[in-house]
């Protein structure tokens, strides 16, 4: 059984959480899991990202992939830093996992000149 960590969408329409989820990789995204990892809430400002560190590190250890989406949650909160230390067998005492993550700026639009 290949193992993935990925998340499972929450809520009612158009106010959606979602859970991160340890789940068989042939399960679809709603459905059956083995276990709660944590929870993700993108609608709040800042974003709210609530993890279960050790049994996340548990099911690394214990080969499970990590879907892109998520993948890109951990780079940003620092666990995936964290995990690669760990790995290594350096000290992350001192290492300090986020729990929010800041909302992007948004891109603008160079305004168009007249007469071109």
């Amino acid at each position: 059984m290949a193992v993935t960590i990925r998340m499972r969408r929450m809520g009612s329409k158009k106010r959606p959480f979602f859970r991160l989820i340890a789940t068989d990789s042939r399960m679809p995204r709603d459905g059956r899991f083995i276990e709660v990892l944590g929870h993700y809430s993108p609608i709040e400002k800042p974003a709210k990202l609530d993890l279960q560190e050790e049994r996340i590190y548990y099911w690394l250890k214990q080969g499970a992939t990590l879907s892109d989406t998520v993948n890109s949650l951990f780079r940003e909160v620092g666990l995936w830093g964290k995990w690669n230390k760990s790995k290594k067998g350096e000290d992350i005492s001192g290492i300090a996992v986020k729990t929010e993550i800041k909302e992007r700026t948004k891109k603008k639009k160079p305004k168009a000149k007249k007469g071109e």
